[in-house]
């Protein structure tokens, strides 16, 4: 039995873990920190987890005494805010899964695309476990953002061909995905019966999406992305139009999907099908389907996650389970909540 922390567990992401690991058998949640809900009892905030966690109760305490009773920590704060507390963690030697930006690229970027300075650099694993197995020996696991998730799974088995042209990632995103702090987007007169682009040529997940396709083409890869909130609850819908750069059969491009993905437990490759949120709302699967135009010029893929699972929490539970040494699917395989 591991013990396992959560800093920042209030918000959609954090409870979303609570979740996740109260369901693996082989994990105990020792502590879950909030300085706004420090004293409730997590069942008062989110009765949901009556029955399940009735035993946890937000804490406001030093990052020591979470790391003296912790095998793993997952830091569930805003960007900017974990690198306080990473490296007082990794150097009492408990490994960590940081589900915000502030390890995920090299701190040139990072600087560049969040305007803030790093001073707590530290080397970590980018943790989609698909393209990187090698979290299973890390201690510092950056955890990917949830559009970049769909995304790079989308594109990654063209991009490893060496084939891409360029591509346009359209990304559809249920209202999660903007926290659980209201805004205007998520003002539901504003978001009812209606999709809103944002960022619509400078979302900071960008820097990600490039980084990972670079790696796999071996050179920059020319895209664009477009996010949208529309309004479903959970959930990311990415549809990546991909142009070739040589003419390609649908075969040759399904027959590269499934070398790709084969025995990656978490991608399920739809033969002709159309990947829906409903089939992923709640779980950690990544459906993934595709279409080649007649001119086999441009592969159309489309890829669906569930935005707080395989797009955050679940694939922090993922990373969790192999840098600890379990098989990365044990408390994560349940279907999606249809309808």
């Amino acid at each position: 039995m591991i013990r396992a922390s959560i800093i920042g567990a209030s918000g959609y992401v954090g409870i979303e873990l609570v979740r996740l690991l109260t369901m693996h058998q082989d994990v105990e949640i020792v502590h879950i920190t909030s300085r706004r809900l420090a004293g409730k009892r997590l069942t008062e905030m989110y009765p949901h987890m009556k029955g399940t966690a009735d035993n946890l109760q937000y804490e406001d305490v030093s990052v020591d005494t979470v790391a003296d009773g912790s095998d793993v920590v997952f830091t569930a704060v805003p960007h900017g805010t974990a690198m306080e507390y990473v490296p007082d963690l990794i150097e009492k030697d408990v490994k960590v899964i940081d589900l915000s930006a502030d390890y995920r690229l090299s701190y040139d970027v990072y600087e560049r695309v969040y305007g803030k300075k790093h001073e707590k650099k530290l080397d970590a694993v980018y943790g989609l476990t698909e393209l990187h197995p090698e979290v299973a020996e890390a201690g510092l696991v950056a955890n990917p953002g949830c559009y970049p998730t769909g995304a790079i799974l989308a594109a990654a088995p063209l991009a490893k061909m060496g084939v891409i042209s360029h591509a346009v990632f359209d990304s559809k995103s249920g209202v999660s995905g903007a926290g659980s702090d209201p805004s205007n987007v998520s003002h539901y007169p504003n978001l009812a019966e209606n999709v809103i682009p944002y960022n619509v040529t400078s979302h900071r997940h960008s820097a990600e999406i490039d980084q990972e396709l670079r790696l796999l083409a071996g050179d920059s890869v020319k895209f664009g992305f477009t996010p949208h909130i529309v309004p479903a609850i959970r959930g990311i819908l990415t549809t990546a139009h991909i142009m070739v750069s040589r003419r390609v059969t649908k075969e040759e491009v399904m027959g590269a999907y499934h070398e790709f993905y084969d025995k990656m437990p978490f991608i399920r490759f739809l033969e002709g099908g159309v990947p829906t949120l409903g089939s992923v709302r709640g779980s950690n699967f990544c459906d993934v389907g595709l279409e080649v135009d007649s001119r086999g010029e441009r592969v159309v893929v489309m890829s669906a996650i569930d935005n707080l699972t395989k797009g955050g929490s679940g694939q922090g539970v993922q990373n969790m389970n192999l840098m600890m040494g379990f098989d990365e699917t044990t408390g994560l395989v349940f279907p999606g909540l249809a309808p």
